[in-house]
């Protein structure tokens, strides 16, 4: 048990560099999936409700006459969407999201640019975690069964919540990058 701990122990640097491969695969993926359709439709309720957001779509109150299932493409809902300026927030979305993964991936090399990185990570992780708050969609609807409201989270709140291990991810690289800079101060 020893020999395993002080192996884990000794890689500890490695798996840190191993946490920043992996934050860059889920920001390159999730941003690159901004360029589609289905996923920038999906996104829509998260920015309509957010009082910080809301204000980057043009009709954030209709949203809901307007929906598409994932796959699906209506005409007059693709044709809403793009009024709504739902596509072009999305992929600008995107471009950043892929940013902070590139930053953070590059917290490798670079202490600094893996410090904003990481900070960026945790910030976005918590604006994330803030649409727990204000999307009804995060919660199970009341459609006649007992289980619905707080605490009992959707699919969509589902994949929100998770954004809790990103925050301590980005967290723990930001701390690793602000510890190596350090280090090279004294």
């Amino acid at each position: 048990m020893n020999t395993f701990a002080q192996m884990l122990a000794d890689c500890q640097s490695i798996l840190i560099h191993l946490l920043r491969v992996s934050i860059f695969i889920v920001m390159a993926w999730i941003g690159g999936l901004k360029a589609f359709q289905y996923e920038a439709e999906s996104i829509v309720p998260f920015v309509a409700n957010s009082p910080l957001m809301r204000f980057l779509y043009r009709h954030p109150n209709e949203y809901n006459a307007y929906k598409n299932k994932e796959g699906e493409s209506v005409p007059r809902n693709f044709a809403w969407h793009q009024g709504n300026n739902t596509y072009v927030f999305a992929y600008g979305l995107g471009l950043v999201i892929i940013s902070i993964g590139v930053l953070t991936l590059s917290g490798i090399w670079s202490p600094r640019l893996g410090l904003a990185g990481g900070l960026l990570t945790a910030c976005m992780s918590l604006v994330t975690l803030s649409f727990l708050i204000t999307t009804p969609e995060a919660y199970v609807p009341d459609l006649g069964g007992s289980n619905h409201g707080f605490p009992f989270l959707s699919g969509t709140g589902r994949l929100v919540v998770k954004d809790v291990i990103m925050l301590a991810a980005g967290l723990v690289v930001a701390s690793d990058s602000a510890g190596s800079l350090l280090s090279k101060m004294w």
